[in-house]
C-alpha cells in the first residue's frame, strides 16, 4: 500500500566531492528552516578508556570554532528567534538549528565552520569535564539508569553497545583533551556526515550556498564500521541491584535484530503490541512514543490488575543487533518474583499464540497514522530525513513502511518465539532500600 499524501516531502539529494551527503527538503509555505548535521559517529565507535567521547565531542562543538567563539553560536541563533540543540546515540550524533527562513545562512555558516575546525581546547575540555561528570552522577540517582546500564553490560560482552552513551565514570575522569581532539579529527568530517536542510527556502539558492560553504572543506572521516560481533547468548544472565527508592523495578533484555535485518518489521509490530506505539512510526514526538498506552498488552496485563504502576517495552533501531527491553515498576506490596512471573506468562502467550487479528489491524492503523504525521514542520522533517539517511537511506523508510503493513500474525508469533527465549534473556532486578523516595 502506498503512503498517504502529506508524509515525506519532495527531496533533492546530492553528494559533494569531499563525501558530504546533502538532502534538501523545500517546504514553500514554511515560515522556518531547519538545518541538521548527522554524523555516523556514536558510542559504538569508542573503546574502553575513551567511552563517552562521542557525547563529550557533542558538547565541545558548542565551545568554539574559528568564526564562533565560546557562547557565540547560541547568541547568533537566539538573537534571530531560533532554537538549537544536539544529541548523541549509539550509532550517531546529531546537531540541529531551526530559524526563521530569512536567517538560514546563520546555521549553515555555523555547521560549515565546526564540521572540521572545532577548537576543543584544553581549557574548555577541563570545564566541560565537570558538566559531564555531573550529568553522569545525576543519572545515577535514577534506578532506571543504573538498571539499564547493568543490563547492557551483561547482555553484551564484546560489542561496543555494552557501554552507556555517557561513558564510564572512570573514563570521564581521566580522558584527556588530546584524546578528544584525536577522536574528533579521526571520525568527524565530510565522509561521515549528512547535511539536511528542511523548510522554507529557495532550492537552487541553497544548493549553491551549500556547495560554496561545504565544498571547500577537506575530505575527512575514517571508516566507522564495527568489527566486533557479539556471539549468541547461551544461557540466562541475571543481576540484582539495590539502592535508594521505595518501589522494586525489573528490566528484561532480549537480543533483537538490526534495522536492516528481515526480522525487523515483525520486531516493530511486537514492540507496538506490547507497548502500544511504534517508535519509528509514532504520532508523538520525533523519537517515538513517550507515554504508556492503556491499550497495550503490558499495560493491560500488569498495570490494570495492580501488579505494576508502570510497564513498557522498547525496541530502538540500531545499525547492529541490539536489545528489545521490557521494564516494569512493581506496585505497592507486589514482589519482583510475582511481577517477573507475570511478564514471563505474557511473553509466553505471545510466543505461543501470536497477536490477534484485532491487534494486528490496530498496529497497521497506528503505523499509518504515525507515518502521515511524521513530517509536520521543518524541524521534524529535518529530523526524520536525517535519521533514516544516517542509519540507512530516506527511501528505506518507505520499504519499512510497506513491510510493516504486510507482516502476518504468524511472522510476529515466530519472532516472539525466537526473541523471547528464556535461555537467551538478560534480567536485572532493583530492590529499593527505602532510604529515600524515588526521584
Amino acid at each position: 500500500m502506498a503512503r498517504k499524501a502529506g508524509a515525506r516531502p519532495r527531496t533533492r539529494s546530492f553528494s559533494l566531492a569531499n563525501g558530504l551527503r546533502v538532502v534538501l527538503a523545500p517546504i514553500p509555505d514554511s515560515p522556518t528552516a531547519s538545518v541538521w548535521v548527522w554524523y555516523r559517529v556514536g558510542s559504538k565507535n569508542e573503546h574502553p578508556g575513551i567511552t563517552g567521547a562521542s557525547h563529550w565531542v557533542e558538547h565541545m562543538l558548542f565551545q568554539g570554532s574559528p568564526r564562533y567563539r565560546k557562547g557565540e553560536i547560541d547568541r547568533a541563533v537566539v538573537s534571530v528567534g531560533g532554537s538549537l540543540n544536539a544529541f548523541t546515540d549509539t550509532d550517531f550524533t546529531a546537531y540541529f538549528t531551526t530559524v526563521p527562513r530569512d536567517h538560514l545562512a546563520i546555521p549553515l555558516d555555523i555547521e560549515s565552520d565546526r564540521m572540521t575546525r572545532a577548537l576543543i581546547t584544553d581549557r574548555e575540555v577541563a570545564r566541560e569535564r565537570t558538566v559531564i561528570h555531573s550529568e553522569r552522577e545525576g543519572n545515577e540517582n535514577w534506578p532506571e539508569f543504573r538498571v539499564g546500564e547493568e543490563l547492557t553490560q551483561l547482555a553484551f560482552r564484546i560489542h561496543p553497545y555494552r557501554w552507556e552513551v555517557l561513558g564510564r565514570k572512570r573514563d570521564i575522569e581521566r580522558m584527556s583533551a588530546a584524546e578528544l581532539r584525536a577522536y574528533y579529527r579521526r571520525f568527524y568530517g565530510t565522509r561521515n556526515a549528512v547535511l539536511v536542510v528542511a523548510g522554507g527556502f529557495d532550492e537552487e539558492a541553497v544548493a549553491r550556498d551549500v556547495r560554496r560553504r561545504f565544498g571547500v572543506l577537506p575530505a575527512s572521516g575514517d571508516d566507522l564500521a564495527v568489527d566486533e560481533v557479539e556471539p549468541p547468548q547461551r544461557g540466562e544472565r541475571r543481576a540484582s541491584l539495590s539502592g535508594p527508592g521505595t518501589t522494586p523495578y525489573i528490566e528484561f533484555g532480549f537480543r533483537s535484530p538490526a534495522l536492516g535485518d528481515p526480522e525487523t518489521p515483525a520486531a516493530i509490530v511486537l514492540d507496538t503490541i506490547l507497548g502500544g506505539e511504534s517508535r519509528m512510526f509514532s504520532a508523538g514526538s520525533s523519537w517515538g512514543r513517550g507515554a504508556e498506552h492503556p491499550s497495550s498488552r503490558l499495560y493491560r496485563a500488569l498495570v490494570d490488575p495492580g501488579l505494576a504502576v508502570r510497564a513498557s517495552c522498547d525496541w530502538r533501531p540500531r545499525v547492529y543487533p541490539g536489545l528489545f527491553t521490557v521494564q516494569a515498576q512493581a506496585a505497592r506490596r507486589v514482589s519482583l518474583d510475582r511481577l517477573e512471573t507475570a511478564v514471563d506468562r505474557l511473553l509466553e502467550r505471545l510466543a505461543d499464540a501470536g497477536p490477534t487479528s484485532t491487534e494486528l489491524s490496530d498496529v497497521r492503523t497506528r503505523v499509518r497514522r504515525g507515518a502521515a504525521m511524521a513530517y509536520e514542520g521543518a524541524t521534524r522533517t529535518g529530523f526524520r530525513l536525517g535519521y533514516f539517511s544516517v542509519l540507512r537511506s530516506p527511501e528505506f523508510e518507505d520499504e519499512l513502511f510497506r513491510s510493516l503493513l504486510r507482516v502476518t500474525a504468524e511472522e510476529v508469533r515466530e519472532e516472539a518465539e525466537r526473541m523471547f527465549r528464556p535461555e537467551a534473556r538478560t534480567v536485572v532486578r532493583y530492590e529499593p532500600t527505602g532510604a529515600e523516595p524515588d526521584a
